[in-house]
């Protein structure tokens, strides 16, 4: 983006008042910003940092709408990267106002869209926000034996603070949008976790269980120890 350009500068303030804490004002310099945007392009950007400045979940709902729309009419690779954010947000939204069937097209529409972002930690940051709403919007398939003995492992590491555990597992477990590639990264993670012979005796058990049941689903009601 193009610092000099007005919009694109009433946006950057805004973002600095609203690190800051400055609430009001930075939503205010968001409203100047639509106020001066003289294209599509720029009233985009202005929406999108609108929308996170509202009382509630339908003006939110309805910037970010408006926010989509703008760049839906863009079409180009200045908003690309907008598309998954800006579904995510119109998920969030519905599920706030209690719109569950509405909000899990959207969910879905920002997990496709995901591969628009540039690898760093705001992609995994939304990567987590959409499986969540992918969840929450489910119905999804009921956890396997496999995936409970999971959770209660996943449980054990927090109650005992592994973070050398939990630091690998969970972007894998909780990013998980429920396709192919997810679950063979959350078993190649799952596999590494293992090799390092770390875990106690009784917990590797379960995890070769848990490994051997992804990797087979045949094995899935197999009994852990």
């Amino acid at each position: 983006m193009d610092p000099n350009n007005p919009v694109v500068r009433l946006c950057g303030e805004g973002m600095t008042a609203e690190a800051e804490g400055r609430e009001e004002e930075a939503r205010e310099l968001f409203r100047r910003a639509w106020d001066a945007a003289s294209d599509e392009w720029e009233a985009c950007v202005a929406a999108h940092y609108l929308a996170r400045h509202q009382p509630g979940p339908e003006e939110t709902l309805h910037w970010n709408r408006e926010c989509l729309r703008l760049a839906e009419r863009v079409g180009d690779d200045r908003v690309r990267g907008f598309h998954a954010s800006l579904h995510g947000s119109i998920g969030r939204a519905l599920l706030e106002l209690g719109r569950p069937g509405e909000a899990g097209p959207h969910f879905a529409a920002a997990a496709d869209r995901l591969a628009d972002l540039p690898p760093g930690p705001y992609a995994e940051w939304l990567r987590l926000c959409v499986a969540r709403g992918l969840r929450d919007t489910g119905p999804g398939p009921a956890n396997t034996p496999a995936e409970e003995r999971l959770n209660t492992l996943v449980a054990a590491w927090c109650a005992r603070a592994d973070l050398d555990a939990l630091a690998p597992v969970l972007p894998a477990l909780r990013g998980d949008l429920r396709t192919p590639g997810d679950g063979e990264r959350l078993t190649t993670v799952l596999r590494m976790l293992l090799a390092e012979r770390r875990l106690p005796a009784g917990e590797r058990e379960t995890l070769t269980a848990v490994i051997a049941a992804r990797t087979n689903p045949e094995r899935a009601d197999a009994p852990a120890g």
